[in-house]
């Protein structure tokens, strides 16, 4: 059977990235709980073979239960029924795999019951499973909403709530309503103080829940009478054993659909406070959203990888004019294309994880003791460096996964048209990934001021600065530097394009300046593959 980690040697080169010797100190505290756990690392060398078999295991999960139910689960999909949700019977039979491995509440603290990963390897088991079946990593990557209620949540909450999700239960964030989508200050949802029970209550409606039906659920929701923006919106914990939370109706949608997307209606709901009053979107949701845009990220680089897997197979194997399509240079240079975007886009990912793994980590350690002058500084910079690349990753990530979904079809020619086919469902799957979690048009609003004051291009200097070994040159000429370079020149053109529409139509012929800056990156992405040396297909 496939393995859908070990068969995918890119995977075990990011893992072996020369940041994470430091990203395990800090997650680990230099490894103390080595003494308290007996599945603790010893040092780095023992971290590193962890997540190692840990991916392992799961590519060898993926690769033998949610891959063949894969197809079922899109034909089935989620039932409701008496306002709850009832899994596809091949997505039960995941998430019992996956329960069962341990997969759960992966970057919590041992003490909780998590792994205590960090971000970084936890992110290629996110991809891993998306490569598999996206709507089914929907359900069970959800369990990095749990970071935030760790972040910010308290003592009594930690541990109340973190043991039950690194036990198996699931998670969901309620953001979304009829008229609050990308403009979340707008949300309605009513929070009011029950002063006899000392709780909160809930109600209104949300829609477009991802894995509405949830164990435990974190509510944006307007808590300040009278308030009509984000000043007024806290964040709440709701548990699904307290009740008072309907699933009206799952959406019917184009694609994902093993992942039920609901909407809730809330009918005086008991919730309870996470953090403090009126940091709800301005702090809490942010955060939550980070997070959750690097896991779209991971999920496109997942279906990219899935997309180039069936448009490869399906070259290769099939035959006209005595010969195998691949053979013929207009397939050939499509496949070197979409692989030259799915590695560019890959290292883009990791190498974003790495920044989220050291600020995160250093922000943990501040919990618990004063930073250093030197630590504070460190957390500062990979700050910054994660809140610039992180849009980039999903945006970049989730357009890359649409065009090599729709270049699989290609390569499959009338074939990709017919539902037989597993690039039809990549295709549908892929399409919501440059939506959801804020679109592309969003990412491009919070990445434009890391092109206009210069980040990306300091950055891009810094690392063609930094000294290698020949071989691990090589293979960067084809990554993260390769796609710093992408960005660059795609956000360049697009600056010019706006502001110098004369120049533009001197220069495209009237092709228009979409077609300048698609042209561009597709130049750059073959030129980058061929340097990366990466032509046998």
């Amino acid at each position: 059977m496939a393995n859908f980690y070990t068969d995918i040697p890119e995977l075990k080169y990011h893992l072996n990235n020369p940041m994470m010797e430091r990203i395990c100190e800090l997650k680990e505290r230099n490894y103390r709980d080595k003494e308290e756990f007996d599945y603790a690392p010893q040092d780095y060398a023992d971290a590193m073979d962890s997540y190692d078999k840990i991916l392992e295991i799961t590519g060898e999960i993926t690769g033998e239960t949610i891959a063949p139910n894969a197809e079922g689960v899109d034909e089935e999909g989620p039932h409701c029924g008496n306002g709850r949700v009832e899994y596809a019977s091949g997505t039960k039979q995941n998430l019992d795999a996956m329960v069962k491995a341990g997969l759960n509440g992966m970057t919590m603290p041992r003490r909780f019951g998590g792994l205590n990963f960090p971000i970084t390897p936890y992110t290629m088991c996110a991809e891993i499973v998306a490569a598999a079946d996206a709507g089914f990593g929907n359900i069970w990557s959800l369990q990095d909403c749990i970071e935030t209620l760790y972040e910010f949540g308290n003592e009594d909450q930690h541990s109340r709530f973190i043991p039950r999700i690194c036990a198996g239960e699931t998670m969901s964030m309620d953001l979304t309503e009829p008229d609050a989508g990308s403009d979340l200050q707008s949300v309605m949802l009513k929070a009011t103080f029950d002063e006899a029970n000392n709780c909160w209550r809930l109600n209104g409606v949300k829609r477009f829940i991802t894995n509405g039906d949830a164990n435990l659920h974190l509510v944006l929701a307007r808590s300040e009478e009278g308030t009509k923006d984000g000043r007024g919106l806290s964040m709440f914990i709701y548990d699904k054993n307290e009740g008072g939370v309907d699933v009206r109706r799952i959406e019917n949608k184009l694609g994902i659909h093993g992942s039920p997307t609901c909407e809730l209606v809330y009918k005086n709901a008991k919730a309870e406070l996470c953090g403090d009053r009126k940091l709800g979107l301005i702090k809490y949701v942010m955060a939550l959203m980070n997070g959750a845009r690097l896991g779209i990220a991971a999920q496109s680089v997942g279906l990219s990888q899935a997309a180039y897997n069936e448009g490869l197979a399906y070259a290769k194997d099939r035959k006209q004019f005595g010969k195998a399509i691949i053979e013929f240079p207009a397939v050939y240079d499509m496949l070197a294309i979409m692989k030259a975007k799915l590695d560019a886009g890959r290292s883009l990912l990791y190498q974003t994880s790495r920044y989220v793994d050291i600020y995160k980590a250093l922000d943990d350690i501040a919990r618990e003791r004063k930073l250093t002058p030197e630590e504070r500084q460190e957390q500062k910079k990979y700050a910054k460096l994660a809140d610039a690349f992180t849009p980039l990753a999903k945006g970049m990530n989730s357009e890359y996964a649409n065009q090599n979904a729709y270049d699989s079809i290609q390569i499959h020619g009338g074939s990709g048209f017919m539902l037989e086919y597993a690039c039809q469902r990549i295709y549908r799957d892929a399409r919501i990934t440059s939506i959801y979690e804020g679109t592309t048009q969003l990412q491009t609003v919070a990445a434009i001021r890391y092109v206009t004051n210069g980040s990306y291009s300091a950055t891009l200097c810094d690392y063609e600065q930094v000294p290698c070994s020949e071989e691990r040159q090589r293979a960067e000429d084809g990554g993260f530097v390769h796609a710093l370079q992408c960005v660059f020149q795609f956000a360049h053109t697009e600056c010019v394009v706006k502001t110098e529409s004369r120049f533009v139509d001197e220069q495209t012929d009237g092709r228009g300046a979409d077609a300048v800056a698609r042209q561009r990156l597709r130049v750059v992405g073959s030129v980058g593959f061929h340097r990366a040396g990466k032509v046998s297909i």
